[in-house]
């Protein structure tokens, strides 16, 4: 779907979607787990080097990918989580 290459970082009840290009950190969708069903993303942050590429919808589709497999439902805090939230219906199945 995406030609980015996005890896999940965690740690305990923390963690991220990030994609890191030559040893950079070029964007970062972090979250936090609540529970063992819940997943609250909180900010999303992409580098200027990805604006337009699709980065940050990339990242959000991770995570849900990540959430479906694990059971687990998402709550979209960040705002630009949020967004792409309403404008795909596709992820309703596992918005909280």
């Amino acid at each position: 779907m995406s030609q980015h290459s996005i890896t999940r970082e965690s740690d305990g009840h923390k963690g991220a979607f990030v994609i890191d290009r030559d040893g950079v950190r070029l964007a970062a969708m972090t979250y936090t787990t609540a529970g063992d069903d819940l997943l609250i993303i909180d900010h999303t942050d992409v580098s200027d080097v990805l604006r337009g590429t699709g980065a940050g919808k990339a990242l959000v589709t991770a995570a849900v990918e990540w959430a479906r497999s694990e059971q687990k439902r998402v709550m979209p805090l960040c705002p630009f989580a949020k967004a792409v939230f309403d404008k795909t219906p596709e992820f309703a199945d596992v918005r909280r």
